[in-house]
């Protein structure tokens, strides 16, 4: 009755006093369904962030690698006028060595004009067209870059003296 006399009313548990929100009492189940949500949520933008991250990477690499493909394609096109030259200087000791380092230089020459402007992914496709053509082609410039490899390393570790495993010999003394 003291309550009462005051006008004020003393608010039972879960009611809300004068010009307050009432209190609800969030059940487990809607706790885990607001944490699932933003996990859910924070899941998302986490893997949105990691494929942007992804894909830029992957470009760069791939303008990297264009860039680099176009330096040594165009070095082919040095080379081809290399190759031009030296078979004007064999010319007079074998006519024949002459014309194949010539017809080499113009095939190498060509390939330099043709390619040098395209992406590795034109020049995979392309590789892989002309391997489905002429594999006979392709399996024979694989037997000739290895036999040269080959004969490369075996005549540089024929140059290269390799310290003796022989004890020195003692000098008598004088």
């Amino acid at each position: 009755m003291a309550d009462q006399e005051f006008g004020a009313k003393i608010p039972r548990t879960g009611e809300a006093r004068e010009g307050q929100k009432p209190q609800t009492s969030m059940a487990g189940g809607d706790r885990s369904a607001t944490v699932t949500g933003t996990a859910r949520d924070a899941s998302g933008k986490l893997k949105e962030t990691v494929s942007e991250t992804a894909n830029a990477a992957t470009d760069r690499f791939k303008d990297l690698l264009d860039k680099q493909m176009g330096n040594h394609i165009s070095a082919a096109g040095i080379l081809a006028g290399a190759m031009k030259q030296a078979s004007g200087e064999i010319e007079e000791k074998s006519p024949l060595a002459a014309g194949l380092v010539r017809r080499l230089s113009d095939s190498v020459e060509q390939f330099a004009e043709t390619y040098e402007d395209e992406t590795v992914e034109q020049l995979v496709r392309s590789v892989t067209d002309l391997t489905r053509r002429q594999p006979a082609l392709v399996f024979g410039l694989a037997a000739v870059a290895g036999f040269l490899v080959f004969r490369t390393v075996k005549t540089a570790s024929a140059t290269t003296q390799s310290p003796s495993i022989q004890p020195m010999k003692a000098h008598a003394y004088e």
